[in-house]
């Protein structure tokens, strides 16, 4: 039987190719990751483990804003290493000037979390659970 082994990539489609490239190279420097490719419409970024790409909606794309709650993408978590890595990006987050629409905090019993937005409107979250417990159901 064939078994998932993890998530390889993320490709996004964005509105202004531009301003979400300068958007998501800061903050992926900041969790640590690496410019994996980058071409005339699409770029990549890795931490060695994972992959997010971005790349130019096409025309009609662009005619309609990204609304939370459409069908499709809803928001992508980056799971960190602690709860103090969280509030640190949630500090990065507020001196870039970036749209937090849930502050650092604990959402669930044992998970704390930031939640921000892209620049398109897509909702991006940092996440720590299972630190207090030790425990974390979704990783073997």
């Amino acid at each position: 039987m064939a078994r998932v082994v993890g998530i390889d990539h993320l490709v996004i489609r964005v509105s202004d190719f531009e301003k979400s490239k300068a958007f998501y190279q800061k903050l992926f420097t900041f969790l640590g990751f690496e410019i994996l490719g980058d071409y005339e419409d699409a770029i990549g970024w890795t931490n060695g483990q994972t992959r997010f790409w971005i790349g130019q909606a096409d025309a009609e794309g662009r005619k309609r804003p990204y609304r939370i709650g459409d069908v499709g993408f809803h928001h992508y978590a980056f799971e960190l290493r602690s709860r103090a890595d969280v509030d640190e990006l949630q500090a990065f987050l507020r001196k870039e000037g970036v749209e937090i629409v849930d502050p650092a905090g604990e959402y669930y019993e044992d998970y704390y979390a930031v939640f921000f937005l892209d620049p398109d409107g897509l909702k991006l979250e940092g996440m720590k659970y299972g630190e207090a417990t030790g425990e974390n159901p979704a990783k073997p």
